[in-house]
């Protein structure tokens, strides 16, 4: 059974930053309700990362000492596990967390619209760069964070084209 959570719940507004373990479930994004299925086939409910050595998976969390904040929300899932669909998406091309090509074994990912919105889904290697998926179709596979950030917990970080916290606070 295909857990779902909302959109807006894949930021972890508070959820994340006071309870890491508690998976994320239901809240309202501009007042819009949209549904997001499982992202990673080994984490049916969505549970977002929390913090480690190397820092929160919670929007907004301190990164480089304060300098700037993290602009998504990270979704736990294992290196080498199935990336899904989380609902029906149009791909509309690559995506790189780093500019420079810094860390290549992760510095991949995708850009992505569907319900509305435009994210895109970083440190997984896509099984195609543009086109239309179904949700819950294979997507792609989770990228071996462990060799690049040893003890980090492994995730599929989840943004939103302008950057912004889906919550409005």
């Amino acid at each position: 059974m295909n857990t779902l959570v909302i959109l807006a719940a894949l930021v972890p507004i508070v959820l994340c930053a006071k309870h890491p373990s508690r998976p994320v479930d239901a809240v309202s994004r501009r007042s819009e309700m949209v549904k997001f299925g499982t992202l990673c086939k080994g984490n049916p409910a969505n549970k977002p990362r929390g913090c480690d050595k190397f820092g929160c998976g919670s929007y907004g969390a301190r990164r480089d000492g304060g300098k700037r904040k993290h602009l998504g929300l990270d979704i736990s899932c294992s290196d080498g596990d199935t990336v899904l669909t989380p609902f029906d998406v149009n791909i509309t091309g690559l995506a790189r967390p780093y500019k420079n090509n810094k860390n290549p074994a992760i510095n991949n990912g995708v850009s992505l619209s569907g319900q509305g919105l435009c994210f895109k889904l970083f440190y997984l290697k896509p099984v195609k760069t543009s086109g239309m998926l179904r949700k819950g179709e294979r997507l792609g596979t989770m990228l071996p964070m462990q060799k690049v950030y040893p003890g980090i917990g492994s995730h599929v970080h989840v943004q939103m084209c302008d950057h912004s916290n889906p919550i409005p606070t």
